[in-house]
C-alpha cells in the first residue's frame, strides 16, 4: 500500500470529550476514523474487525495499558503504524511505548496542528516526537545497546545509505531527507529499501531501532 493513502485511523483513549475532538479534527483533515475504543480489550477488538492503517494510542488506558495493546498490535499485524499520544512525557512512559513498537510518541499538550501533523507523518511511515523526547529515546537506546564490531560477513552500506540511516535515526521525515540530501522522496525510500534487504530487516519500524541501536545519530553529516 502507498504510504500516503493510508487514510484509515482508529482512536485509543478513555476520555470521550478527546475522543470527539480528536475525530472532528482528523475527519477534517481527509482521515477516516474506522473505530474508538476505551479501554484495552475494546481496542484489540475491534482493531482485529475493522484492521486501521494508523492506531493513535493513550497510555493510560483500562487494561491491557496501551503499551501493551501496541506490543499485541505489532505481533498480529506489523504494518500497523501506532502513534502515541500520552498526558505523560515521563522517560519511563515513553521508552516502554517505544519499545512496544510505537512509532512516536506526542505529548496531549501539543498543539492541534502538531498533532495532526504527528498523525499525518506517521501515516506516511516516519518517526515523530514530541520536540525535546527524541534525544531522550537516543540516548536511552544508545545507554541501553552495546554495539558490536562489524565481522568481515557484515553487511556494507554505502556513504548514501549511511547519509540515510543517520537522519532515520534522527526520526526525520523522508520529505525532510530527500530536501536536505537534494534528491527525490522516491530516491530515499529506494535507499531505505536497499538498506532493509542488505540487513535482512522486514520493515521501518525495525530500521530505526538498527539506527538507534547502532549509534547512527551520532554520526557526523
Amino acid at each position: 500500500m502507498d504510504e500516503l493513502s493510508r487514510r484509515r485511523v482508529m482512536l485509543v483513549d478513555d476520555h470521550p470529550i478527546w475522543l470527539e475532538a480528536l475525530t472532528r479534527d482528523l475527519e477534517a483533515e481527509g482521515f477516516e476514523v474506522v473505530a474508538v475504543a476505551r479501554s484495552g480489550d475494546e481496542c484489540l477488538r475491534r482493531l482485529r474487525a475493522t484492521r486501521p492503517d494508523v492506531v493513535v494510542m493513550d497510555l493510560k488506558i483500562p487494561e491491557p495499558d496501551g503499551a501493551t495493546c501496541t506490543e499485541i498490535i505489532m505481533r498480529e499485524f506489523p504494518e500497523t503504524h501506532v502513534l502515541v499520544m500520552s498526558a505523560s512525557g515521563e522517560r519511563d512512559d515513553v521508552i516502554r511505548a517505544i519499545r512496544a513498537g510505537a512509532r512516536g510518541y506526542l505529548v496531549k499538550s501539543a498543539s492541534k496542528a502538531e498533532l495532526l501533523y504527528g498523525v499525518r507523518r506517521t501515516a506516511e511511515g516516519d518517526a515523530v516526537f514530541t520536540p525535546g523526547l527524541a534525544g531522550m529515546v537516543l540516548g536511552e537506546f544508545r545507554r541501553m545497546v552495546a554495539r558490536t564490531e562489524q565481522d568481515d560477513d557484515a553487511p556494507v552500506l554505502t556513504a548514501r545509505e549511511i547519509d540515510v540511516l543517520r537522519r532515520v535515526a534522527k526520526g526525520m521525515a523522508y520529505r525532510e531527507i530527500a530536501d536536505e540530501l537534494y534528491v527525490s522522496h522516491r530516491t530515499v525510500q529506494n535507499h531505505v529499501q536497499n538498506v532493509l534487504r542488505k540487513l535482512q530487516l522486514h520493515n521501518r519500524v525495525e530500521l530505526t531501532r538498527y539506527a538507534i541501536e547502532q549509534g547512527f545519530s551520532d554520526l557526523e553529516a
